[in-house]
């Protein structure tokens, strides 16, 4: 939620946009049946809204952040900023090469975790 909550603090997107926004900075791709039931979920808890685009040959149903979205991802920001201040960074194991400073461990489906890339290269 988080993620998508961040690229549509960017801009509006579309559904087949933030999947390839995800793809493109994670390396792992999350197909139609995943993301857009995610939308629809924020949608009715009021994180985000949506417009049909008409502007194109393909009608495109365009998401935006909405307050109360953008309060859930402060929120979430000031929640991690909190956390990272009380443990701080001294006993946390020294990583060794720029490869490894640019992976973390997600955990998308139950019991299996997957290193996916941080940022782009």
């Amino acid at each position: 939620d988080v993620i998508v909550l961040q690229f549509l603090n960017d801009q509006p997107m579309h559904g087949y946009q933030i999947i390839s926004q995800i793809r493109k900075s994670f390396g792992v791709y999350f197909g139609p049946s995943t993301v857009y039931p995610l939308l629809g979920t924020m949608e009715k808890k009021g994180y985000v809204a949506s417009e049909w685009n008409m502007e194109n040959d393909r009608p495109r149903k365009v998401y935006r952040l909405t307050n109360e979205g953008q309060n859930i991802l402060n929120f979430t920001e000031n929640s991690l900023s909190l956390i990272v201040k009380k443990i701080g960074t001294n006993d946390l194991p020294k990583i060794e090469s720029e490869a490894e400073q640019r992976t973390v461990s997600v955990q998308y489906f139950p019991g299996k975790a997957k290193k996916v890339s941080l940022f782009t290269q």
